[in-house]
């Protein structure tokens, strides 16, 4: 396949549900041709491919699964506008006395979807990205999306914040490694939207963590996308999306 300038795809992964769902409905609003990996077909994924989406199922638990993705749009596309990595993994950390292999199992996890992920991708699909930026004259993106609580770290949630820090760390060296053709910037939300079942006192818990007391939903995600697409002069930088929530310690 061949993309004509400028219109070569923007690949989201994990984009079935909540901000990647967000991100791709929008960038489609826009008649940006849109890529998206899934890992579980959702009723989400029925409605971007509907809406012209390009819907591609991807297992980023193994490397096999990542390289397989990769080579996909390889096979499908010859030039990419953007990479947004999105597809995220939450678990718990086991507790002390469950068996090590447990705890040895989630941190391998969250270091699979967090930064081997980013990192086969980036790195494979380079090519794709450094020709759309030859084609239009301007820098094509990365963007990284981590997690706001890298901030302070997490008593419960210990592996996972560790592969969101380490994904903030690749964004500083990948953004150093692909400029001045690739623009790489990361983006650091707190909870953006509260899911269906949170109880009252749980939300008002969560807002009392910022000072500007906001469930902002995931326009605020979009905006930030969409800055970091449209300017020229960032990279190796991380926006951060959490109400102020480091002002308050």
């Amino acid at each position: 396949m061949t993309d004509t300038a400028g219109k070569a795809p923007v690949v989201i992964t994990g984009a079935g549900q909540r901000g990647g769902l967000y991100l791709a409905e929008r960038l489609l609003e826009k008649e940006q041709p849109v890529v998206i990996s899934y890992r579980t077909r959702k009723p989400g994924v029925d409605k971007l491919e509907r809406l012209g989406a390009e819907v591609i199922q991807a297992d980023f638990s193994q490397d096999a699964g990542i390289l397989d993705f990769a080579e996909a749009i390889k096979a499908r596309h010859t030039s990419l506008r953007a990479l947004i990595h999105n597809a995220s993994d939450w678990a718990s950390d086991p507790l002390p006395e469950q068996p090590a292999q447990e705890a040895a199992d989630v941190f391998q996890r969250m270091f699979q979807i967090h930064q081997q992920t980013p990192f086969l991708l980036n790195n494979q699909l380079h090519p794709l990205l450094q020709c759309w930026a030859g084609i239009n004259n301007q820098a094509a993106d990365i963007i990284h999306i981590t997690d706001d609580v890298v901030r302070r770290g997490s008593a419960k949630h210990a592996a996972y914040v560790a592969s969101k820090a380490g994904l903030e760390s690749l964004n500083l060296s990948f953004a150093a490694r692909f400029a001045p053709d690739i623009k790489v910037n990361s983006v650091a939300p707190a909870l953006l939207a509260f899911n269906e079942g949170d109880s009252p006192e749980y939300q008002e818990k969560v807002l009392a963590k910022s000072p500007l007391h906001l469930e902002p939903g995931f326009a605020v995600l979009w905006q930030s996308v969409d800055y970091l697409l449209e300017q020229p002069y960032m990279t190796g930088n991380l926006l951060r999306l959490n109400g102020g929530r480091h002002l308050k310690g």
